[in-house]
């Protein structure tokens, strides 16, 4: 959606990687925000992203208006099912719905042969994953390592909006995350200790207000009552009127 940072960056390197001719698509998506989100205020630095992009070897840009998107009568959604209902699902109802559609009509644009999404939004890489494969889209899907600061906080365009004290506070999600992997490591595999692991960070923190943490299937989304090498420890937060998400694959490197 814009205001491109390293990680968006990381993903145009891995598809130069991938392929011959690397196209990016730069639109604020309408349909996946709620009413009371930040659709107004989300960045649209649009002429800096295109000379990033251009930098890192972007060969084609695609930056369509929402009236070219979105025709006058349009009635077709594609529906993210019972796995788009849950965690941020279930905070953002609709949310993945509007994903599912403008990622659908982006594919039938472009007819990529390979995609490449962030494992940072991973409900979202799994939701694609999965609509590729249900509705037979001839492509393959890449999900592509989380970028981090030095410090660990996940790259995200709406760390922009944070304050100098909100950034600080901002760095118990990975805290909390690398808390659980460690215990994850040290043998813990009951996937509520785990949570409740991860949840103590979070106590201390008075700026910090938890939408989720949790352990689950990194397919499915669904709870991981017994944690397995790949269950996924996922969290989303609030700090002031900024919310972030992140997540970890336990028993694996962040950067694979």
């Amino acid at each position: 959606m814009g205001a491109l940072h390293r990680g968006h960056l990381s993903l145009v390197d891995r598809a130069r990687r991938e392929c011959d001719t690397v196209v990016m698509s730069i639109f604020v998506n309408p349909l996946q925000f709620g009413p009371t989100e930040d659709f107004q205020r989300y960045p649209r630095p649009l002429e800096e992203d295109a000379r990033l992009a251009s930098e890192a070897g972007v060969d084609i840009l695609f930056t369509p208006s929402s009236d070219e998107m979105y025709q006058d009568g349009r009635a077709t959604i594609v529906s993210a099912g019972a796995r788009g209902e849950v965690w941020e699902g279930a905070v953002r109802p609709g949310h993945f719905d509007g994903v599912l559609t403008v990622v659908a009509k982006l594919f039938n644009i472009v007819q990529p042969d390979v995609a490449i999404f962030g494992r940072k939004d991973l409900q979202q890489a799994s939701l694609v994953k999965t609509m590729v494969r249900d509705l037979d889209f001839d492509l393959t899907i890449v999900v592509a390592p989380t970028i981090r600061e030095s410090d660990g906080l996940a790259l995200s365009s709406r760390n922009a909006y944070l304050s100098e004290s909100e950034r600080a506070d901002a760095l118990v999600l990975i805290r909390a995350l690398r808390a659980v992997a460690a215990a994850f490591d040290a043998g813990e595999r009951d996937g509520r200790r785990l949570e409740e692991i991860g949840r103590q960070r979070f106590a201390d923190v008075s700026g910090v207000r938890l939408d989720y943490f949790a352990v689950v299937n990194r397919i499915t989304l669904e709870p991981a009552l017994r944690a397995e090498r790949g269950s996924a420890a996922i969290v989303a937060a609030r700090l002031g009127a900024t919310r972030l998400i992140d997540n970890l694959i336990l028993g694996e490197n962040d950067q694979d």
